[in-house]
């Protein structure tokens, strides 16, 4: 029998102090799966959601979707794959863990020359800016984009595939370091939130007329704001709720604010064949092995330090993309 292994566990939810440093049994792959190694595993807002219960999960569990690592073993009826090779996944649960099994459908070959930290770091965000730019609002060159949060691990994405799209970037940042680094991304307009009303910021720069769609992950706090930042017919692309979900909408408000539209889409919907998980997986490293998109790693943190990761992610004090580091 497999000796056990180092996980976080989730016994009962709440803040990050509920994150327990503990031993697990070894997992073993089934038909169609992969053991994994994990060499870096994303902590992503989705991780904080189960760990709150605002997403229920049974309990106890081994939080974490996401990350990039070496394979153990293949189990049955699995092609494509061997032992050693390296793969990146942005839906494999438990994955807080010195290993993890993984759905061959949900695993992708990581190219050479790109380090498992990297892929760890492109997967779910990386997925979530693609869609965001290629499917709920497909950018189109000339259209202006409003991006919040700007400088953490999506906003410097979205910000990065907007413009490979030919789209201007307004983003919204809460310090001259951010805004620093969300202009190095290729904002072209960048609104400090704390010192500037963002909705009017917005309506000086585009001349009254709002932006074609904004991309909220967000929630609570923005919402009304990126209602009021649109253009008419423009999209509110509700794709996260960090600072708490959006309270039930009226849906005159969309007629109102211009016969806009509201979206809440979620990665899931949009990598559900393998076919559409690929194609996206191939676009994002393609992009990054050329050079046209970079991730920014703005913390690893051993993986006996998973609440203080959550705590730095949920105070905003981070930048870029967090990892734990089995």
């Amino acid at each position: 029998m497999a000796d056990p292994i180092d996980a976080i566990l989730v016994r009962a939810t709440g803040g990050p102090e509920v994150l327990e440093f503990d031993k697990i049994d070894a997992p073993t792959p089934g038909a169609g799966e992969l053991l994994v190694s994990v060499g870096a595993a994303g902590v992503n807002y989705i991780d904080t959601y189960h760990r709150g219960g605002l997403y229920p999960r049974d309990l106890p569990f081994v939080p974490g979707v996401e990350g990039a690592g070496a394979v153990l073993a293949v189990g049955a009826d699995v092609t494509g794959f061997a032992e050693g090779d390296r793969v990146a996944w942005a839906d494999a649960p438990g994955s807080y863990a010195r290993q993890v099994v993984v759905s061959a459908d949900a695993a992708f070959p990581v190219p050479g020359g790109i380090e498992d930290d990297m892929a760890a770091g492109a997967m779910l965000q990386g997925l979530t800016a693609h869609y965001l730019v290629t499917s709920t609002y497909a950018v189109k060159p000339g259209d202006t984009v409003l991006v919040h949060a700007a400088a953490g691990g999506m906003g410097l994405l979205l910000t990065q595939l907007v413009k490979a799209r030919g789209g201007k970037v307004i983003g919204t940042v809460s310090t001259p370091e951010k805004e620093a680094l969300a202009r190095e991304a290729g904002a072209d307009e960048v609104i400090r939130y704390t010192e500037t009303d963002f909705v009017a910021g917005v309506r000086g720069l585009t001349d009254g007329a709002g932006v074609a769609v904004v991309y909220d992950g967000v929630g609570r706090t923005t919402f009304d704001g990126s209602l009021a930042s649109l253009a008419r017919r423009g999209v509110l692309a509700l794709y996260g709720a960090s600072s708490g979900p959006v309270p039930p909408v009226d849906p005159q408000r969309l007629n109102a604010a211009g016969s806009v539209f509201l979206t809440r889409p979620t990665l899931a919907h949009h990598i559900a064949t393998p076919e559409e998980f690929r194609w996206r997986c191939d676009e994002v490293f393609q992009a990054i092995a050329g050079g046209r998109v970079s991730v920014r790693i703005g913390g690893r943190y051993p993986l006996a330090d998973a609440s203080k990761a959550h705590a730095d992610l949920e105070s905003r004090r981070t930048t870029g993309k967090l990892l734990l580091i089995p």
